[in-house]
């Protein structure tokens, strides 16, 4: 008795190359927002790891974590983020040794207005990605 085809048929395909392009056209759309209010992607993503954090607080070792970069490499981020002035730096509550990350103020209003412009497109985007989930599920 011959089991399932080995491989991928053409319309699975089809599907990961339209999920990857709505992938990439919501991460040029975030890249082209971040751009315009003066801030890389990579610090946009570090301003909205740090405020989704629990109590909008995040050690560099998780900052690190979310952005998948190396410790040092996080730390180099904060710092850049701390002389623009939307970081700020903390004493850990549980261990004072910790050093603790936080927005500031400025920061704070800079994210929501992205994180705003965010949820349009991916409200906008909402239809295509369900239909192409619904897609995946139902090819099994």
């Amino acid at each position: 008795m011959a089991g399932p085809k080995p491989g991928l048929s053409d319309a699975e395909y089809r599907l990961l190359a339209g999920f990857r392009h709505a992938l990439r056209r919501f991460l040029r759309f975030s890249e082209a927002a971040a751009g315009e209010q003066g801030l890389t992607p990579q610090q946009h993503q570090a301003l909205l790891a740090i405020r989704g954090a629990t109590g909008g607080r995040l050690a560099v070792g998780g900052l690190a974590e979310q952005l998948q970069l190396r410790p040092h490499s996080a730390a180099g981020l904060a710092t850049r983020l701390e002389a623009q002035g939307l970081l700020r730096r903390e004493a850990g509550t549980a261990d004072a040794r910790q050093v603790m990350l936080a927005l500031t103020p400025q920061a704070e209003k800079l994210l929501e207005l992205l994180s705003l412009a965010h949820r349009r497109e991916l409200e906008r985007m909402a239809p295509t990605l369900r239909a192409l989930l619904q897609m995946l599920e139902t090819e099994d």
